[in-house]
C-alpha cells in the first residue's frame, strides 16, 4: 500500500495549483479583452503581470534579496531582445503572410537575439 502523502506535498501542490490558475487566468482575461479591444488587450498584455507575479511567488518561495535583483536584472535583459519580435510580426502580417509563419519568425528571431544577448552580456561580465 503507498504510504500517503505528507502534509507538506499536500501543499506543495496546492500552492503550484493556485500559482498556475492565477497565472492562467491573467492570460485568458488578456487574450479574452484582446479579442474585444485589441489595442486595450495589448496595453494589458504590455503590463510585466506575469514577471510581478513570478517575483512575488520568487520571493515567498525564496525572501533572498540578492536572488531577486538578480532575477529582476535578468528579466530587463530579456525583455529587451524580444521586442523586436513586435515589429517583425505586423510587419509580415501587414504583408501579407500567413500568421503562424509570421509568429514562428518572430519567435526565432527573439530566441537568436536572446542568444546574443547572452553573449553580449557575458563579454561584458554580466552572467544571465
Amino acid at each position: 500500500m503507498p504510504a500517503a502523502p505528507q502534509r507538506g506535498t499536500v501543499t506543495i501542490m496546492w500552492y503550484f495549483l493556485i500559482k498556475a490558475l492565477l497565472s492562467g487566468l491573467i492570460i485568458a482575461i488578456v487574450s479574452e479583452v484582446a479579442r474585444r479591444q485589441p489595442s486595450f488587450g495589448a496595453l494589458i498584455a504590455s503590463l510585466p503581470l506575469i514577471s510581478i507575479l513570478g517575483m512575488i511567488w520568487l520571493w515567498r518561495d525564496r525572501p533572498d534579496a540578492a536572488n531577486m535583483a538578480h532575477h529582476a536584472l535578468a528579466t530587463f535583459w530579456y525583455v529587451l531582445p524580444s521586442l523586436p519580435m513586435f515589429l517583425l510580426i505586423p510587419a509580415f502580417l501587414n504583408r501579407g503572410w500567413p500568421f503562424w509563419l509570421s509568429l514562428g519568425l518572430g519567435c526565432v528571431l527573439t530566441v537568436l537575439l536572446y542568444g546574443v544577448t547572452v553573449w553580449l552580456l557575458g563579454r561584458f561580465g554580466f552572467d544571465l
